[in-house]
């Protein structure tokens, strides 16, 4: 955060990196425990670390979030997020990555503090409600198993 003339902190826009995760025609969501969208399914994923790649922090925030190993990961889209219906207003850069995860892996819930826990979506019958930026998303017609 960054100060305004008053003193008092300013926003600033922040990097995430987020992935879609996806074992045939299902992708990996958990449910949010946080002020940003508290109790919707959303991606793995987490900030952008100083000097991280994007393949990087996917791959770390999988690990450090549900325990798997993920493989190569490539660029879908970003995305500009300004969300100031939040309790916490926020402003995300959102990098969309996407990998395929192998059937023998089964996901753990790390930070239990952060999620309700993970769980196999199928792309057809996701949960509600979503995540904001990844409604966004799905609303617009974007298929993560197409682009």
């Amino acid at each position: 955060m960054e100060n305004n003339n008053n003193g008092d902190p300013t926003p600033v826009p922040r990097v995430a990196v987020v992935i879609f995760l996806l074992k045939g025609r299902s992708l990996l969501l958990g449910r949010r425990r946080s002020a940003v969208g508290n109790a919707t399914y959303a991606l793995p994923g987490g900030h952008l670390e100083f000097g991280e790649s994007f393949e990087e922090c996917a791959a770390r925030e999988v690990k450090e979030e549900t325990g798997l190993d993920i493989g190569k990961s490539e660029f879908l889209t970003v995305t500009n997020n300004v969300m100031l219906e939040q309790p916490k207003k926020c402003h995300y850069v959102t990098i969309f990555m996407r990998s395929v995860v192998g059937e023998e892996q089964v996901p753990q819930n790390l930070e239990p503090n952060k999620c309700d826990g993970w769980e196999w979506y199928d792309w057809d019958h996701l949960p509600h409600p979503l995540f904001g930026p990844l409604e966004r998303m799905v609303k617009g017609g974007f298929n993560p198993f197409s682009s």
